[in-house]
């Protein structure tokens, strides 16, 4: 129980600090809005203290900020390492791709990853849930969606109603790229990489 309440005690202290300093707030101003003592901020924000629902409300309410965002064990603006090495890659017919980072949003959920294509293969998708987000890195990127084509360099980016037919092709060499593919709430993100079921090349 004590090692619950220590974890508690210091995730709030550091989205406390956090959360003050973004609004630009004096412990002085915190405590007038929330009505919490300024000896008792203090204490929170150093780990010390002790805190209650009723005096998490109050700052979550001052804040204007949800009770999970000052409760939260990796508040937003935390360093997120992810080595490559240490994904699994998921390969289709053209590209491999590594999912690099999930980000849930509330409204919205975003799925991160490294896509490298691989030289003179193409990858095909009769579409999918979400909208398709990619900049490439390095290499020229063909990109046909809904039968409109462009040619991407390093730097380029694309984005488009992942839902239409789409297909990529790297033919001057492999491309790296990272692709982020974003959904709606009311939209279910599929568990499998989108390009995992390809099509053979189109015959034209």
């Amino acid at each position: 129980m004590s090692d619950h309440r220590g974890s508690i005690q210091e995730m709030l202290a550091a989205n406390l600090r956090r959360a003050r300093a973004l609004h630009g707030l004096s412990l002085s101003e915190l405590s007038r809005r929330s009505g919490i003592g300024k000896a008792t901020l203090s204490q929170l924000e150093s780990g010390s203290g002790n805190p209650t629902i009723e005096t998490v409300f109050s700052l979550s309410r001052a804040l204007e900020m949800p009770v999970s965002d000052l409760l939260d064990a990796r508040p937003p603006g935390g360093l997120t390492v992810v080595r490559a090495d240490d994904v699994e890659v998921l390969s289709g017919e053209g590209v491999d791709l590594r999912a690099l980072r999930r980000i849930d949003t509330g409204d919205t959920v975003f799925e991160v990853y490294d896509q490298q294509f691989r030289a003179d293969c193409r990858q095909e998708s009769l579409g999918h849930t979400g909208t398709e987000h990619t900049v490439v890195q390095c290499g020229r990127l063909g990109v046909r969606v809904d039968g409109h084509e462009v040619e991407l360099g390093p730097g380029d980016y694309v984005g488009f109603d992942a839902s239409l037919p789409h297909a990529y092709l790297a033919a001057e060499g492999p491309v790296r790229s990272v692709l982020l593919l974003q959904y709606r709430k009311d939209q279910r993100a599929p568990q499998v990489t989108p390009h995992r079921d390809s099509l053979p090349p189109p015959g034209r």
